[in-house]
């Protein structure tokens, strides 16, 4: 068998090229769990939404989402763990929405203007829903094809 000087240095540039990748990809991504206080809200709709998804505050990562499970009403009940340094206002609005173009879903919250705080257990009673692509269509298609006979 001949030697290859060349394609075992190439083989050996690949792999620590993989290897460094992964090294900057694990860096990026936060997979540490948030510590924290604890909030739910009650949405109507929470779809896409996922245990491990992150709750951010303009753009920065705040939290996790905990759990999802059906309450006595069948409302979507989110549970979510928030950094303790950050003192959410009670009238803060929670709304689930779109994570980038792959498809993933985030709960992003609007701090309102209240000074009584959110403390450990209590819930966001100020969401909106979250509005599907499909939803969204159905509704342009609609109001499309609402004549002017329909408006009288």
């Amino acid at each position: 068998m001949k030697k290859r000087p060349l394609e075992t240095v190439m083989g050996i540039v690949v792999i620590l090229a993989a290897l460094g990748f992964i090294v900057f990809a694990y860096s990026k991504i936060e997979l540490k769990t948030v510590e924290g206080y604890n909030v739910y809200a009650l949405f109507q709709q929470a779809g896409g939404l996922e245990n491990g998804s992150n709750v951010e505050i303009s753009g920065i990562k705040v939290g996790t989402v905990t759990a999802r499970e059906l309450d006595d009403d069948f409302n979507a009940k989110v549970s979510m763990v928030i950094k303790e340094d950050v003192a959410l206002p009670d009238d803060t609005v929670a709304v689930v929405m779109g994570d980038g173009l792959m498809g993933g879903k985030l709960v992003n919250l609007i701090p309102g203007k209240s000074h009584n705080m959110l403390k450990n257990g209590d819930k966001i009673t100020k969401v909106k829903d979250f509005k599907s692509l499909e939803d969204s269509v159905s509704e342009i298609i609609f109001l499309a094809t609402k004549g002017p006979k329909d408006a009288e």
